[in-house]
């Protein structure tokens, strides 16, 4: 082996000049740092993936598991008998992870054909940046199946619930309808959105790498299904209260019409019909009328249905008797500028033929014995200018003006039903001081299990008695709604006809009404009728309103099996005293 040696005699490998001169603890400070280093990159595998680990593990999981919402049944809405008037079915609802989804064109299409869409719509939501999208939502299940057999990634489906209204369009106006996320959107679907809608829950899936489910993990979260609702509505009496109207409006050639049946013990709800009306379970091509609840939302004049409140304050106040006598001729009564004027003159009239015959000069010079902040309040404590606090959406309170402001041709013509608005509602409600003793309670959209609470009195029940034979006379022969008797029943109540209020004034429109009850011997039951501009040959409260209301009437006493009282009739007349207490003839 040789060995080469410098000019110096050096070997070539311990040159002086490349021996390195370093100092020692440099040397140990390299050798710490990187000790240091293994030891921070030590420390920090140790925090991630021991001490906290959620980073990571979020990461991961991002990757293969997802949670999936659980949803959760909408409650029932059933009548008073437990007939489902709402009901959610189930339904699929399918989904995508478009990070996942990777079609080939020929699955697009077959997706596309499956869930009735077109593809561009279809290929716009795959190529969204979110992390989930509903491609289509409450597909029919065996169209569900049909797309889970297909098997294509990122693809999913679950189980949602569609709202069914096995009555249609009968309660439509009542039960509402709600939309495609299971909300309520009007009716008692809205009004009572708390209880009905339940909350959903969600559950944890892992996915393999085609995006296609293949564990559960568990449920992080169980749904609760909202709560079922009983309605005070009676489904026949609904029926009755449909049918009738519907054709009521047919046959009048009317705009639209209402109608409204109260439980006179008990405040409850029977029947709330409306029409136009529509089909809550096809909603494609629906207008503003169909979808008004009239009986609520809409106020009219009442006319000659407020009659018997002013003349039950008369007598209330002891201004007038029920055999008093009233000069109403010669049909006609001026008060400064204006002219009251009666349909048909009358002369003398008894306070009794004043709401038989329905005389506004009547009614009219009965309200001039009276003050202003008396109608008034008698207006307020019957519930007119007031809500009826039901909840209901779109409820409405009517028109009732401050007495300070009247004149003395509006206290005149406010005591046979214009100048002030009322609803169908109200007005029904109102004339329960007449059917029961002179007292009003609340009313109730859902059955009552215990009697109602909160009942003010109005009247005294001797006042409530004689209006109750006035009414009573104005459905006999001599009065305005001999249509309105119903056979075997005594009938008592009241017309209506009222020109229509347009742009601040009065049109050759008509609203024709009737509200009463039955039997009048022992009333329970209140049904109130409004028909909007009527353009048959009639227009008369008594000839359009006063049909429908004996039919519905006389179907629902038939239908709650309430016995027959016209046999009393007879007797109650042998005696000559159609109302206690009234007292003799006065003449004013």
């Amino acid at each position: 082996m040789m060995n080469f040696k410098g000019a110096q005699g050096h070997r070539f490998a311990e040159s002086p000049v490349l021996k390195l001169r370093l100092p020692a603890w440099r040397s140990r400070l390299m050798a710490l740092l990187i000790l240091s280093c293994f030891a921070v990159l030590i420390g920090r595998s140790f925090y991630l993936q021991v001490l906290n680990n959620d980073f990571l593990q979020e990461k991961g999981e991002s990757r293969y598991r997802r949670d999936l919402e659980i949803s959760a049944s909408r409650g029932r809405i059933a009548d008073r008998n437990g007939d489902v008037l709402a009901i959610s079915t189930p339904m699929k609802s399918v989904w995508a992870i478009p990070a996942d989804t990777r079609l080939l064109p020929e699955q697009a299409k077959l997706l596309a054909r499956l869930l009735e869409m077109d593809t561009k719509d279809l290929s716009r939501k795959l190529a969204s940046d979110k992390s989930f999208v509903f491609l289509k939502r409450q597909v029919p299940p065996d169209v569900g199946e049909r797309v889970a057999t297909q098997k294509l990634p990122g693809i999913g489906q679950n189980t949602e619930y569609r709202r069914y209204y096995p009555s249609g369009e009968m309660t439509a106006h009542v039960v509402g309808f709600t939309g495609v996320d299971d909300k309520g959107l009007e009716g008692v679907e809205l009004a009572f959105q708390g209880l009905l809608l339940g909350h959903s829950g969600s559950r944890s899936v892992i996915k393999d790498r085609r995006g296609q489910i293949v564990e559960d993990v568990g449920s992080i979260k169980p749904p609760q299904d909202g709560k079922d609702i009983r309605l005070a509505l009676d489904a026949k009496i609904q029926y009755l209260a449909y049918s009738q109207l519907k054709q009521a409006v047919t046959d009048n050639k009317a705009k639209a019409g209402g109608a409204v049946v109260i439980d006179v013990t008990t405040g409850e709800i029977l029947a709330l019909a409306n029409w136009p009306t529509y089909n809550p379970n096809n909603r494609e091509h629906l207008s503003g009328a169909q979808l008004r609840n009239r009986a609520l939302t809409d106020t009219f004049e009442p006319g000659s249905t407020l009659k018997p409140f002013t003349i039950a304050q008369a007598l209330e106040s002891g201004k007038v008797r029920f055999n008093t006598i009233i000069n109403c001729a010669p049909g006609k009564m001026t008060i400064g500028s204006a002219t009251i004027s009666d349909a048909h003159p009358h002369g003398a009239l008894t306070v009794a033929q004043v709401i038989q015959k329905s005389s506004n000069v009547g009614a009219a010079k009965i309200a001039a014995m009276l003050s202003a902040q008396q109608m008034w309040g008698m207006f307020d404590a019957v519930g007119f200018g007031t809500l009826s606090h039901l909840g209901f959406p779109g409820e409405v309170s009517g028109r009732l003006r401050p007495w300070k402001t009247w004149r003395p041709i509006e206290q005149a013509t406010m005591s046979y039903g214009h100048g002030i608005s009322v609803s169908l509602l109200q007005l029904a409600r109102a004339y329960s001081v007449f059917a029961r003793d002179g007292d009003l309670i609340p009313l109730s959209m859902t059955r009552l299990d215990a009697p109602p609470v909160g009942s003010t009195a109005v009247f005294s029940p001797q006042t409530a008695h004689e209006v109750r034979a006035m009414l009573e006379m104005a459905v006999q022969a001599e009065g305005t709604a001999p249509k309105a008797q119903i056979p075997g029943y005594r009938v008592a109540g009241k017309t209506g006809t009222a020109y229509k209020l347009e742009g601040g004034q009065y049109a050759r429109k008509y609203v024709a009404s009737f509200v009463g009850f039955a039997p009048a011997s022992d009333p329970r039951l209140i049904v109130a009728i409004m028909i909007d501009e009527p353009g048959g040959a009639q227009h008369y409260g008594g000839d359009v309103a006063g049909p429908v209301f004996a039919g519905v009437m006389g179907g629902a006493l038939r239908t709650l099996g309430i016995p027959q009282d016209a046999v009393l009739q007879v007797a109650q007349h042998a005696s000559g005293d159609p109302a206690k207490g009234h007292g003799g003839m006065e003449k004013l």
